[in-house]
């Protein structure tokens, strides 16, 4: 009897134990998760216009924005050094992310800071995406930390950035600044 119980109870084991498997093996852990930042995006009278994620992968930083509330057209979008976005200006963000000393643009002949940017555009609804890889960013270690010891911002601007002036593009005044924080 005793034979006969462990013969029926084996291959219940073996198909549990196979199921738990394949189950589990595409889920990240927390130990192998990508590492990443998000910011809630507020307007300089603290309502609310988005928000952004940044997760590292093996090409350098992705970055996904999501914004509302803005004037329809183009709006600079950029990483600024300081995790701080007191209103109503937002200077307290500092200058844009620029860890290799770069000057500002992707069409300056000196190279770009990592915190440029695409321009993001609003439709007539205030609404607007934006999606943009950091090439060699990480969220921490490193060259080129994003997350240092006073942090890191995201900012909207209420102009386009003209990818060539520096320091900041003239992209006008900050009109949307979110703290990212990491996790």
């Amino acid at each position: 009897m005793k034979i006969a119980a462990i013969l029926l109870a084996l291959p219940l084991a073996v198909l549990t134990s196979a199921c738990a498997t394949s189950s589990s093996a595409g889920a990240p852990d927390a130990d192998t998760a990508a590492p990443m930042a998000h910011a809630k995006l507020l307007a300089g009278d603290g309502s609310a216009r988005g928000e952004a994620m940044v997760t590292q992968a093996g090409d350098g930083l992705h970055v996904v924005v999501h914004a509302q509330g803005l004037t329809p057209g183009m709006h600079a979008v950029h990483i600024h050094t300081v995790g701080v976005c007191t209103a109503p200006d937002f200077t307290s963000a500092g200058g844009h992310w620029n860890p290799t000393g770069h000057k500002h643009g992707k069409d300056n002949p000196d190279g770009m800071h990592m915190g440029d940017m695409p321009n993001m555009i609003a439709g007539a609804d205030g609404v607007g995406e934006m999606e943009y890889v950091i090439p060699g960013g990480t969220i921490s270690g490193g060259a080129t930390p994003l997350m240092d010891g006073d942090g890191a911002a995201v900012v909207i601007h209420a102009q386009a950035d003209d990818n060539k002036t520096d320091p900041a593009g003239n992209a006008g005044g900050r009109i949307a600044c979110g703290v990212l924080t990491a996790g």
